[in-house]
């Protein structure tokens, strides 16, 4: 029995895992880059029958899954074999609610890069990306690192998955002719409108780079290509459509200014009255709040943005000539702020 003077304070614990849980986030990239997750079948299997599927010296995985077993991420029998649990589950590509690709997001190399200037970006209130590279984060990532721009955009994908159901059933886009999805990446979330409604055209406006690889329902010959216009371009430079409707989902999230500039570029192309619909999560009220919170650290590091509140945001909409009606839940993690322009 440890003695009560010599056992190690449970705060002293929490801590030490704290500091080290960068072990965490890297066990889980290992594995999906692996491949564990799918070397794993529904049958339970040794460490040697799985370091031989995905080529790994078998005592270093034993290590590894020792990890991760830590974590909930595999389960171990008990007789040297492992097997899923609903975390493994998640990083297999062709499970439901896959997010795989966001964490390899999440881990791509130059995130652990930016971790350890954590405490500049907060002295300074300012990005530290391009004091690094010597340019900004987006320009950077698709000059210099192409395939960490492709787990973005897959990444982004697998979270519109998440919530693109649950937006086209909370809007009401009854009389709506046309909707522009801003900076809306492969256009999940559009093409689930339009699947939704079919008398809607829709414009998924991005840059070159990402409108030349749309869902291939709304690329040419796809089943919603007749309705579907395939717009490249800089939100913060123009938004050159107009449309009854503007969504921005889950880009407002660089510095205040940039913010406001996107919106008010909507505001110059649209109509009166046409609406303006943000969705982002956001910092207070949160249920995710660790990931949330995480999450506004490392957009202060690469692009100097953040999570919003919810007061901060509407703020920033009603600066950009927005009129903010209401605000309400799209799921559990997600809020719709409805505007319209004045």
């Amino acid at each position: 029995m440890t003695d009560a003077t010599t056992a190690v304070p449970g705060p002293v614990m929490k801590l030490r895992e704290l500091a080290h849980s960068a072990a965490c986030a890297a066990s889980v990239r290992a594995a999906a880059l692996l491949g564990l997750p799918e070397a794993l079948g529904e049958e339970p299997a040794t460490a040697t029958e799985l370091a031989r599927v995905v080529g790994a010296d078998e005592e270093a995985l034993v290590r590894l899954l020792r990890s991760l077993t830590t974590y909930g991420v595999f389960a171990e029998t008990g007789e040297g074999s492992y097997t899923h649990t609903a975390e493994s589950r998640l990083l297999r590509e062709d499970t439901p609610h896959s997010i795989k690709y966001n964490v390899l997001w999440a881990t791509e190399p130059w995130t652990w890069e930016l971790w350890a200037h954590l405490d500049e970006a907060v002295r300074t209130g300012k990005g530290v990306f391009p004091s690094l590279h010597g340019e900004e984060f987006f320009a950077y990532l698709h000059a210099r690192a192409p395939h960490s721009a492709e787990v973005f955009d897959k990444a982004m994908t697998q979270s519109s998955q998440l919530s693109a159901r649950a937006i086209a059933e909370q809007l009401d886009l009854s009389g709506v002719r046309s909707v522009a999805d801003i900076a809306g990446g492969q256009g999940l979330v559009l093409a689930t409108l339009l699947e939704k409604n079919p008398g809607l055209h829709g414009t998924l406006l991005d840059l070159p780079g990402v409108v030349a690889h749309p869902d291939e329902r709304l690329d040419e010959g796809g089943s919603l290509a007749s309705r579907a216009t395939l717009l490249p371009g800089d939100c913060l430079e123009e938004i050159p459509v107009q449309a009854d409707v503007y969504i921005f989902k889950n880009i407002l999230e660089w510095d205040d200014r940039s913010t406001v500039t996107a919106l008010r570029n909507a505001v110059a192309a649209a109509r009166p009255g046409a609406r303006v619909l943000v969705i982002e999560n956001l910092v207070d009220g949160s249920p995710e709040l660790k990931f949330t919170t995480a999450m506004d650290l490392l957009l202060l590091l690469n692009v100097g943005g953040k999570k919003h509140t919810r007061e901060g945001l509407a703020a920033l909409m009603e600066q950009a000539g927005l009129r903010v009606g209401d605000i309400r839940p799209v799921n559990s993690y997600l809020h719709l702020f409805e505007s319209t322009v004045a």
